[in-house]
Order: structure tokens, then sequence, then C-alpha cells
């Protein structure tokens, strides 16, 4: 019953869900309506995505190559499989920046010969990409069923995903306070010179905050993650996404668009998940990729003596100051001030080495959102720190997702922490 529930479980879910998760994923409310009038022609297609992703992996499933493989070969390819995607990614940086060249004919043989390589690597890419992704399926899988994520032995929804270029998102927000207004998906090829018109364009037509960044991961069906050859992260973003399907088909994932706060709470929640999970099989299957614990920290007073040492630069800890300032400028009504102040603190963040194109309005509330560690980008915002209060009063990783996914306001999840803290005194 188990062995057969494996292999149709994901053909199922694939035709249940799909469009569901898709839906839930992928819209939000209010002023993202006019801004569709400015992206329309622009958006990412996921229905060709979804039918082209679905049977890849109907096929993967049919032919389940992964368990013809002992654990040993499946690791081995999978490192095989992480390290083509490095020479592939080291060979289009080539590329960008011989095509960058003035002299064009001086490097035009460079170009050719780095374009024939990069098809090569292509179509080992093409032969090892899908096995990979399915030995990885198979490896989340066994570590969710560790920690209880399953019925009758299967993750549900079946950890499914595809890794592939993904589409940009803009991000909306208002200009007198900080929250997602939108949430659009644009076509993967769009230059920056598009990204940037089309923010100003929605900006000044809707008088909306805007900025187009890059993600890591959508939470459809199968769940899209950005090709990368760092294993850690691409698991930690499989697992992520996961917790989106997984929270979708419950009252905190299907009001993931309702407010901020929600959000917020979807969002930290999956990355709780995400990083936990990666770390538990990393440890379990690559051991050697697990990262050093934290050096300890020196109590030793400072050597009187010696030259003074300059302060290091805490990038979370200046971006946390920066949110709560700029919470503080709008809530008195100075717009245009705490704009302003956006402004010079991205110059100051450049001078510091970080290179952020846009800091506003909209960079807030999509980077807010994701608020597993304190400081940062979410500043006081009160959600994230209680969220992850929830987890440390947690026995488990499942219990902490079970009690988060049926909660419906943040709340709802004050009431469970203030509950929690009568019973514990």
């Amino acid at each position: 019953m188990m062995p057969s529930m494996r292999r149709i479980g994901p053909v199922l879910f694939l035709l249940l869900l799909s469009q569901c998760l898709n839906g839930a994923s992928t819209r939000g409310p209010g002023a993202e309506a006019g801004a569709h009038a400015y992206t329309w022609d622009l958006e990412f297609d996921y229905v060709t995505w979804l039918a082209d992703a679905s049977l890849l992996k109907l096929g993967q499933a049919a032919l389940g190559a992964e368990r013809y493989m002992d654990e040993a070969a499946q690791r081995e390819l999978v490192l095989e499989t992480v390290a083509l995607i490095q020479e592939i990614q080291n060979a289009e940086g080539q590329l960008s920046a011989l095509h960058a060249d003035p002299d064009q004919q001086r490097v035009a043989a460079q170009i050719a010969e780095i374009n024939a390589h990069l098809n090569e690597l292509y179509r080992q890419r093409s032969r090892l990409g899908p096995l990979a992704e399915s030995i990885l399926q198979t490896q989340i899988s066994a570590v969710l069923a560790d920690q209880g994520f399953t019925v009758l032995g299967q993750p549900l929804p079946p950890l499914l995903f595809h890794s592939t270029p993904l589409p940009w998102a803009l991000i909306a927000s208002p200009r007198d306070h900080i929250a997602q207004a939108a949430n659009i998906s644009l076509r993967t090829e769009l230059t920056l010179e598009e990204h940037i018109a089309l923010e100003d364009e929605v900006a000044k037509g809707l008088n909306l905050s805007t900025l187009v960044v890059p993600v890591g991961g959508i939470g459809v069906y199968p769940t899209m993650v950005a090709q990368s050859s760092n294993l850690n992260w691409l698991i930690e973003v499989s697992a992520h996404e996961w917790a989106h399907n997984y929270l979708t088909l419950r009252p905190l994932g299907l009001l993931y668009f309702q407010n901020q706060d929600l959000t917020t709470m979807n969002e930290t929640t999956a990355n709780i998940v995400g990083k936990e999970m990666s770390e538990a099989v990393i440890g379990r299957y690559y051991p050697e990729l697990l990262p050093p614990p934290p050096a300890p920290v020196s109590v030793e007073a400072p050597d009187a003596a010696g030259p003074p040492v300059a302060p290091v630069f805490d990038f979370r800890s200046e971006m946390h100051a920066t949110r709560v300032r700029v919470d503080a400028l709008l809530a008195e009504g100075n717009i245009d001030e705490a704009e302003a102040y956006m402004e010079a603190q991205r110059l100051f963040f450049w001078d510091q080495g970080y290179a952020i194109r846009k800091l506003n309005q909209a960079y807030f509330a999509f980077y807010g959102s994701y608020a597993d560690t304190p400081l940062g980008p979410a500043g006081e915002d009160p959600v994230g720190a209680s969220v992850r209060e929830l987890r440390a009063r947690s026995a488990s990783l499942i219990d902490f997702v079970n009690r988060m996914a049926w909660l419906t306001s943040f709340e709802d999840l004050q009431k469970v922490l203030a509950e929690e803290q009568v019973n514990s005194d």
C-alpha cells in the first residue's frame, strides 16, 4: 500500500491541487487589480510552465529511476549535478564579461568557444537535472516523514519541485504605510531597464511605492526553485516552498494575502521550516556540507595599549534601525521625509558595500515579511517575533507548523502565546 501511495500520490495532487495552489500563491487583492493594467503583457505564463513541469514530474514518477540507485550513488549524482551547475554559472559569467568587451572582434573566438562549451553543459544538465531533483525530493521527503509530516508514509502534499529560471516579482506598497498591495510575477527575460520603466509607470499611475525583486522560489505545484550550485540553499528553498503548499491547504495559507500580518506569519513559518529541514537533510545525507558552528564570542577586555578597533558594520542592525525610523515617519504622515530618508540610507548602505538599487516602502513590504531572525527589514513589527516565540515553545517542528496552520489572524497568534504563558506559570 505504501509504495503504491508514493507512486500515485504525486499524480493525484498534480491533478487536484495545482490550480488551487497556483491561484493562492500568485494573486493578491486591492491595488493589484489596478497594477495588472500595466503588467498584463509582461506577466509570467504560469499555465504553460505548470503544464510542462507537471508532465516532467509525471514522467519522473512513472520511471522512478532513483529507486534503482543506492544511497551512495544518489548522493554522488546530486553532488555531480551541483558541480555541473557551478561550472555553468562560471561559464555564463565569463560569457557575459566577454560580451561587455568593447573589442568584440578580438574576443569573437572566445565567445564561440564558450558558447559551444555551454551547449554541452546544458545537455548534461538536461540529462542529470531531473534525476537529481527526484533524488532530492526523496531525501527531503524522508526527513519530512521523520518529522511526522506524513499520511500513510507520504508527505501531504507530496514534495515536488522543479529548478528553473524564476519570474521576477513586481511588489507594490501604499506610500503612507508598509504593506504588500500587489505581488505580480513577471517574465524571466525582462531587462533591468524594463523593470525600472514598469516601476516608474505603476508608481506614477497608482501613487504606489514599487520595486521589482528576484525570488528564490514560488509555491505553485510543483514548486518553482531557482537553479543554484548551493545545495544547502536549494534544499532550504525547496522545503520552504513545500511549507507554503502545506499551509495553502489550511487557513493560514489560504489567507496569505488578506493583510501584511498574515503574509509575515506565512513567510516566517515557511522560513523556519526551510532552515530546519535543510539542516536536517544536509546532516543526514551530506554532513560535510554542514556549516561550522558559530565562533565563540570573546569576553576579554580589549587591550588598552593597542590601536582602536574600527566598528564592524552590521547590515541587519542598520536595516532594522532604518525600518523603525521609516515606520515612525509614516505614522506621523511625513511621507516625503520618509522617502528622502530611505534614499539617504540607500546611499549609506552603498558606501558600506551593499548595492541596493531602490530602498522604499515596497522593499520593506517584501523583505520585511521574512522575519525568522531578529533585526533586519521587519523593524519592530511584532509578528515575526511572535512566530519565533511559538516555535521556541513548541515541542517539535510539526507541532509548531500545525499550530500556525490553523491561525487566521495575528490576534489568534497572540492568544495562543498568552495561553502558553498562563500554562507555564
